[in-house]
């Protein structure tokens, strides 16, 4: 696993932090975060997925500052996940997000929830850190406490 803090430079995050945390970025709701039976929801805005880019131009051109500094050949999946405030810190349950290849997740703010892997490990939510590790490493995903919701980017490919 690879950690970059301050993975891009101060105003391109900005831009980026900016836009999914304002009132106007086009969250939509889904009834569950891994399986159906898990009971938790999240917000989510897909960039990209199996069947192509998802989204209007302009949003691609706003992750494209990442998309460039993250050496691939194949693109499968960017998503962006906001999981809202909760009394307890809720872990969602390990999973991985493809079955070979890389996943990298960006952090868009600070907050007390993590990813953990099932190794044990803890990666805390620092904006403007990515963290880059083989897709077949179980991870999970947090809410956080101590602020209205927790944000990040996914990124899958090969």
């Amino acid at each position: 696993m690879n950690t970059y803090n301050n993975f891009l430079d101060k105003q391109t995050f900005e831009n980026i932090k900016t836009h999914l945390m304002s009132d106007y970025m086009p969250w939509y709701f889904n009834e569950y975060i891994i399986t159906k039976e898990d009971n938790f929801f999240q917000f989510t805005f897909v960039f990209l997925d199996e069947q192509g880019i998802n989204c209007e131009r302009k949003m691609m051109n706003l992750i494209e500052p990442v998309l460039s500094n993250l050496k691939y050949s194949k693109l499968r999946a960017v998503k962006a996940n906001l999981l809202t405030k909760t009394n307890e810190i809720i872990e969602h349950g390990f999973h991985t997000d493809q079955p070979e290849g890389t996943t990298s997740i960006l952090y868009i703010n600070n907050c007390n929830g993590y990813t953990k892997f099932k190794n044990g490990e803890k990666i805390t939510s620092e904006e403007n850190k990515l963290i880059k590790f083989n897709s077949q490493l179980e991870h999970t995903g947090t809410s956080c406490t101590d602020e209205n919701r927790r944000v990040v980017i996914n990124f899958n490919y090969q």
